[in-house]
């Protein structure tokens, strides 16, 4: 089991369990200068993210904001700057989180797009929905939620000249829970190879609420299951598969939900196939 566990680490990058608070204090700061390094090595000075009320967001809005405030400093350069996004489908069930988050992130600008006339127009459109279950129709419209959002986002940066952050980490990968071409889509993904208590770790040392750093994760894209609990739809607690991340014991079962999923969604993490 261990041997499998170590080929998927291996595999998705992941970080070893912070030693001690010097080593969580120089992880930090190592993304923050990957994050200014994608910048300038792009020639941009915009970042743009989307702020949903969860503690990955919020981690890497505040990641964020600090990279493009360090290169002020650094370069005297007041143009740097980072835009936290809210993208609500209508009226957003935890509103109140995101606010909060965008609050406490204080970002240099703040934008409002909401996608839901957006996803709306679409879905009426397609005609490939007559017939199916309202079930089905709903998981494939929170897929297009998702994907909108992007979009959303891509529209800002290209009107603001920036690269587009994703909140994507270890333990949401190994899972292949993000949807393709959606949240799965970004220029930067500076969570990438974290577990889900580490993500946890950066935004409490950034002073977080525990509100916010402990909120229960949720995608929050099916309208029939609003506030659905990502571990619902996991099968296994984030819990595990920090603990599977890290070559550390899990149940049997455990294990072999996290081995079949990985396996399942291995096209999520790849390039387009080509011939």
């Amino acid at each position: 089991m261990q041997a499998v566990q170590r080929d998927i680490a291996e595999q998705l990058n992941v970080q070893p369990p912070f030693a001690d608070h010097a080593a969580l204090e120089a992880e930090i700061a190592r993304r923050i200068a990957f994050i200014q390094s994608c910048l300038t090595n792009a020639g941009l000075k915009t970042l743009v993210l989307g702020i949903s009320g969860g503690v990955d967001s919020l981690t890497a809005g505040l990641l964020a904001q600090r990279a493009v405030e360090q290169l002020r400093e650094q370069t005297g350069d007041l143009n740097y700057r980072f835009i936290a996004v809210r993208l609500p489908y209508e009226t957003q069930f935890d509103e109140h989180d995101a606010q909060a988050a965008v609050d406490f992130i204080a970002p240099d600008e703040r934008h409002t797009v909401n996608i839901g006339p957006a996803v709306k127009a679409l879905a009426k459109e397609v005609s490939a929905f007559e017939g199916k279950h309202a079930v089905s129709v709903d998981f494939v419209l929170g897929n297009t939620k998702a994907r909108m959002r992007m979009v959303a986002q891509y529209t800002i940066a290209g009107a603001a000249q920036g690269l587009v952050i994703g909140t994507d980490h270890a333990a949401e990968a190994v899972m292949g829970f993000f949807t393709k071409f959606g949240d799965g889509a970004c220029d930067l993904a500076p969570l990438s190879g974290l577990v889900k208590n580490q993500v946890r770790a950066i935004a409490r040392q950034f002073g977080a609420p525990e509100s916010l750093v402990e909120k229960i994760p949720t995608a929050d894209l099916e309208d029939l299951s609003p506030g659905k609990p990502d571990e619902a739809s996991h099968g296994v607690t984030y819990s595990e598969i920090d603990a599977f991340l890290h070559g550390q014991p899990v149940r049997e079962e455990a294990f072999k939900i996290i081995c079949d999923t990985y396996r399942k969604t291995h096209h999520k993490r790849v390039m387009p196939f080509a011939p």
